[in-house]
């Protein structure tokens, strides 16, 4: 998977560790962090490695996923979870930060499927992280982001529709307000984000975790070229 050693990533390989599944992750800078989710999952039991990559370099992403697919034996799951999230309203958003949006956002995902699908056996999935930003706005500053999250959603069922007759699956899962770093239950606007919410409070990334391994086991099978939201009724 990439982007794995915080958040909403490193719940995921966690998770997907705790049912049974080898994990390789990938992360940009935060090694330390990387090898303390290396640490948890091999502590239950399952063979885990983090290899240092920045998702906008599509050569280095490539040779993660072929580096994790020798380490592994293979590859049944791709999680794209990597994303970046710059903030600033069409006036004061950098041409810059629109470019490394979509490099990390967008064609990241493109470069590590295409990788992903050379080494995927049948059964196999690709899981996408999107945001549902990328299908409501719900405030300013978000041009670049929700732009992003719009466009895996395309991507995605293209991706259904390609991979299908060789019997691998393509969905995006799209979280909504959750407790992270990057965006804590208590933080300066958590007051705004809750108004929201059909459920009153953030989901923690344990929710989205527990998703992605439905989609990506046995029960997830025929779930293919859709989006999950995992929201608690932010976008109903």
């Amino acid at each position: 998977m990439t982007g794995g050693s915080r958040g909403i990533g490193a719940a995921i390989a966690r998770k997907l560790a705790a049912e049974g599944a080898d994990v390789a992750l990938t992360y940009e800078r935060a090694a330390s962090r990387a090898a303390e989710v290396v640490a948890s999952i091999e502590g239950l039991g399952r063979k885990a490695l983090a290899i240092q990559a920045d998702s906008a370099d599509a050569d280095a992403l490539t040779a993660a996923v072929d580096q994790a697919a020798e380490a592994l034996g293979g590859l049944d799951v791709l999680v794209n979870n990597a994303g970046v999230f710059p903030i600033g309203t069409v006036e004061d958003l950098s041409l810059a930060d629109f470019d490394r949006a979509l490099a990390v956002n967008v064609r990241a995902v493109f470069v590590a499927t295409q990788a992903a699908v050379r080494h995927l056996r049948t059964g196999g999935r690709v899981i996408t992280i999107g945001s549902t930003l990328g299908e409501r706005v719900t405030g300013p500053g978000m041009s670049a982001y929700s732009a992003s999250k719009a466009a895996v959603v395309g991507m995605s069922r293209a991706f259904a529709r390609d991979l299908g007759p060789r019997g691998i699956t393509s969905v995006v899962v799209h979280p909504g307000p959750t407790d992270t770093d990057m965006n804590p239950a208590d933080g300066p606007h958590a007051a705004s984000i809750l108004a929201l919410s059909a459920a009153g409070q953030h989901a923690t990334p344990d929710d989205v975790a527990a998703t992605v391994a439905h989609v990506a086991g046995p029960a997830g099978a025929f779930i293919t070229g859709s989006t999950i939201t995992v929201d608690g009724g932010v976008n109903a």
